[in-house]
């Protein structure tokens, strides 16, 4: 497929007029071709305006056909085959076997999607049927499901250029609930952009969908995300970036006449707890584990394990010690983008000037290479200065010693929102891990037991999400089939006649739903 360098408003390839986008092989500083054009306000208005006609069609599809499509999407993403790999590797420098398990993720996110869609429960159907007779007063017919919440901006991620991004699981989720996508390409991958973005594109026509159901704009400013936002027509947001990008939607949209709800995944360091008997027992297997997850992908994961909490002692020294020679012996490695790099270069010299360096990687050996660093301080400073637990992205973390548990407690209930918290215990830990979960469940959307936060499965029972700044919403997810209800809000239809009721909301449940009915869920 060439390369237009083009927006896709609907079916339609429209170029932009704004400053260019261009991606640049953070492996050799090299621009690529061709360059994106960013769009304006117009633009949004156009893609805005289709996705608004296509809404009351594109929501009532029917479940089966809805399911297709998702499924379709998954197939014609496949069918880039190389070409797609080829290029999400110039643009991101990941390795090919990361890209490759990725798109599978991707298309295993849609078609888990279109399994979610087909079996209906996401509906939520609850019926109470009528009862005339009862006293003192009677009731009505009340029949209730969740529809969808309109058309939806999305905006691509940079650390993940398939799977959080153009058909990544803020499209598909949304996709899935009914709502008609625009998606805002990140700027780091706009020729992967464009690739998933016509596999899409071609979904669309190949199902007989409205045109509007989806729509790729670039903008290499706040003019096009913002123009998004604001837009009446636009009635959720889902994104995942920095902390300051997330409060910026979050803010634009509240200050809407009509405000929305923006799904932004932000900001976390993922505590590691390391419980005394799990450290005596296992501290070289630990260190072998934590340095994996820390260097893996250069740590360019939101669930990177950037911070690490344990009582101090000779096996926490031992942990420290085997944790620094094993990074000693870590290769740098290139960051997505020159701006990226730069960042946790920043962030790794504030960091140097405010806890101790226990060990780094082996030094760079070419552009945009960020060289792994470890990092250690006490409980007491940790507490007094805020600073210590900003994120930094990248293969950073920050080894905090306790006197004792009550300074382990106090230092967790000082923590932010987290996506993540990882507690490595024995059988002998059980009754002090037991004691911290209240905290935990508190200040994380997923807790861990001897594992790495750093894989995150698409399934029914994931959350990947947490209470601010992990994310603007602690109650939903952005991974994993609940990630439907981010898009969906319940609709109760009262005495209404057959012919008149949505096909969920049937008598005869024509569906085959597993409804509430009068109290009692079906089997």
């Amino acid at each position: 497929m060439t390369l237009t360098g083009t927006m896709l408003i609907g079916q339609h390839s429209i170029p932009g007029s704004r400053e260019a986008i261009r991606a640049i092989n953070p492996a050799t500083d090299i621009a690529l071709e061709p360059a994106y054009a960013g769009g304006t306000a117009e633009h949004v208005e156009q893609a805005c305006a289709l996705a608004w006609g296509a809404f009351d069609s594109y929501r009532e599809t029917p479940l089966a056909a809805r399911a297709e499509f998702l499924e379709t999407i998954a197939n014609e993403i496949e069918a880039l085959g190389d070409e797609l790999i080829e290029r999400a590797m110039a643009e991101t420098g990941l390795p090919r076997p990361r890209i490759q398990g990725e798109r599978g993720r991707t298309c295993h996110q849609l078609r888990t999607f279109a399994r979610t869609v087909r079996a209906g429960e996401w509906l939520d159907v609850r019926v109470d049927t009528a009862q005339p007779d009862r006293q003192p007063l009677p009731r009505s017919d009340l029949r209730q499901r969740q529809v969808p919440l309109g058309p939806v901006a999305v905006f691509g991620a940079s650390n993940f250029p398939l799977a959080f991004s153009v058909a990544g699981g803020d499209t598909a989720s949304a996709l899935a609930a009914g709502c008609p996508v625009i998606v805002k390409a990140h700027g780091a991958h706009p020729g992967t952009s464009e690739l998933v973005g016509r596999a899409v594109a071609k979904a669309v026509q190949q199902c007989g969908l409205p045109d509007g159901v989806f729509s790729l704009l670039y903008g290499s400013g706040r003019e096009v995300g913002i123009a998004l936002v604001c837009d009446p027509r636009i009635k959720a947001v889902g994104f995942t970036g920095s902390r300051s990008g997330g409060i910026a939607l979050c803010q634009a949209a509240q200050a809407r006449p009509e405000p929305i709800p923006v799904y932004a995944e932000m900001s976390s360091i993922n505590p590691v707890y390391l419980f005394p008997a799990a450290l005596s027992a296992r501290g070289e297997a630990l260190a072998q584990g934590f340095v994996a997850s820390l260097t893996q992908g250069a740590g360019q994961f939101c669930t990177n394990p950037g911070l690490v909490i344990a009582v101090a002692g000779q096996a926490l020294d031992h942990f420290i010690d085997s944790a620094a020679n094993l990074l000693q012996r870590s290769a740098a490695q290139v960051m997505l983008t020159p701006g990226i790099f730069k960042a946790y270069e920043d962030g790794i010299s504030v960091l140097a000037k405010q806890a101790h360096v226990a060990g780094k990687g082996l030094a760079a050996q070419g552009p945009n290479q960020g060289q792994a660093h470890l990092f250690v301080t006490h409980a007491k400073d940790f507490l007094a200065n805020h600073g210590l637990q900003a994120e930094i992205f990248g293969a950073a973390s920050l080894i905090v010693q306790c006197a004792n548990a009550d300074e382990v407690r106090q230092v967790s209930e000082h923590l932010e929102g987290q996506l993540t918290a990882t507690l490595h215990l024995d059988g002998d830990d059980l009754d002090a891990a037991r004691a911290l979960l209240p905290t935990l469940e508190r200040k994380a959307g997923r807790l861990l037991v001897n594992g790495w936060p750093t894989g995150v499965e698409v399934c029914d029972a994931m959350v990947h999400g947490g209470p601010f700044p992990a994310t603007s919403d602690s109650r939903t997810t952005s991974v994993g089939t609940a990630a439907i209800l981010r898009f969906l809000r319940p609709v109760c239809y009262q005495d209404f006649p057959d012919g008149l009721l949505p096909t969920a909301l049937q008598h005869g449940n024509p569906l085959l739903l597993r409804r509430l009915l009068d109290g009692q869920r079906e089997a």
